[in-house]
């Protein structure tokens, strides 16, 4: 029920942005929103911010997923390296990931 509440999300949205630049640094945040290759998810997603503070939440949260999967795409193959090497399940994960078609690069996007 309040999965789309408007507070909940813009304040998920602040401590989203807070978090990574407390992990990545000032500088290499901007870096990343800044870069033209990505500005397409750039504007995605502090689009979606805006339309979730405009009282739009749902429309404004698919807008913003549409800008992270734009902006992080790049990080699924590193995320789906790292499953595979899970123990117990990581086989597992391994051939759910190969079916779904994440490729397996290793390389860091930053």
């Amino acid at each position: 029920m309040l999965f789309f509440d408007r507070a909940m999300l813009a304040m998920g949205n602040i401590l989203f942005l807070i978090g990574l630049t407390i992990i990545i640094g000032p500088a290499k945040t901007l870096l990343f929103f800044a870069r033209k290759q990505k500005a397409k998810g750039t504007g995605a997603f502090f689009g979606g911010l805006l339309l979730i503070l405009m009282r739009w939440p749902l429309i404004g949260f698919l807008v913003e997923m549409y800008g992270i999967l734009i902006l992080f795409g790049d990080f699924f193959g590193t995320i789906a390296a790292f499953a595979r090497n899970a123990p117990v399940v990581g086989p597992y994960i391994g051939l759910a990931i190969d079916r779904l078609g994440v490729g397996r690069s290793t390389d860091l996007p930053v």
